[in-house]
């Protein structure tokens, strides 16, 4: 028997980067996964890719800043397949500016994509994991959620508020045994991050090299990024437990960047 055979999991930002590492991880233990993305031709070719592996997997459109967007796809997922077992909230981007000249419409921006989407799938799968008294609800955070670096004041405030809403979950959501807990990962060489480098050289007036390896892997102990397959395999360890004992935490993955 497979570790997630007939595990429904909706995973946001999963036509791409570390959510489709993710979904690809969890449709070979036998799991379907729900590939929720802002862009969904680019969900369905990665749910194609999944079936052409013999898996499952089933594709919605879903911008998670928007309510009506997340209920419905998270009702036709149900409505698809009886039940949603886990949710991985993984939908994010980055911007950077210094703070004093960050413009407000992008802090609110990145704000409710990490935030307001956490919010908004959670709100919509608790109700289908309350009634089938099961859930595991896995926020990607960052090593961000714990350190601050320079020129990214939202993304730092919301992978710490991600925390909070994990920690309340956690309680509301025992007696109902429904987990939550965040991984916090380094940096991971996704388009998100490759953008980052040139624009933290002009930000900081320093070369790429200089960003790479003084600034993103300067507090590692091997210089190296970590992999979408390093975090997948941490959020699949928390989808897959098999109690509460796991609830409420937050598990770093980023070569020792950040030991708590």
């Amino acid at each position: 028997m497979e570790r997630f055979d007939g595990r429904v999991a909706i995973i946001t930002g999963a036509a791409s980067g570390i959510g489709k590492e993710i979904a690809v991880r969890f449709a070979a233990e036998g799991g379907v996964p729900v590939i929720a993305d802002l862009d969904l031709n680019a969900a369905q070719a990665t749910a194609a890719e999944i079936k052409a592996r013999n898996g499952d997997a089933f594709a919605v459109a879903m911008n998670v800043t928007n309510e009506a967007q997340v209920e419905k796809g998270v009702a036709d997922t149900v409505a698809k397949y009886g039940k949603v077992d886990i949710l991985v909230s993984n939908a994010g981007i980055q911007i950077v500016h210094p703070l004093v000249d960050f413009p407000f419409a992008e802090w609110k921006r990145l704000l409710s994509i990490h935030l307001d989407g956490a919010f908004l799938t959670t709100k919509a799968c608790l109700k289908h994991m309350y009634a089938k008294n099961y859930g595991r609800v896995i926020f990607m955070g960052s090593v961000h959620s714990h350190e601050a670096s320079k020129l990214k004041a939202p993304y730092v405030t919301a992978k710490h508020g991600l925390l909070g809403l994990c920690r309340v979950l956690a309680k509301e959501g025992a007696e109902h045994n429904v987990t939550a807990n965040v991984i916090c990962p380094g940096f991971v060489r996704t388009p998100l991050v490759d953008k980052q480098i040139p624009e933290q050289a002009k930000e900081l007036g320093i070369s790429e090299d200089d960003v790479v390896r003084n600034i993103m892997l300067k507090e590692t102990v091997d210089g190296e990024f970590t992999t979408t397959d390093d975090v997948a395999e941490a959020v699949l360890f928390f989808a897959a437990a098999p109690s509460n004992v796991c609830t409420g935490q937050s598990l770093v993955v980023s070569h020792g960047w950040f030991m708590q």
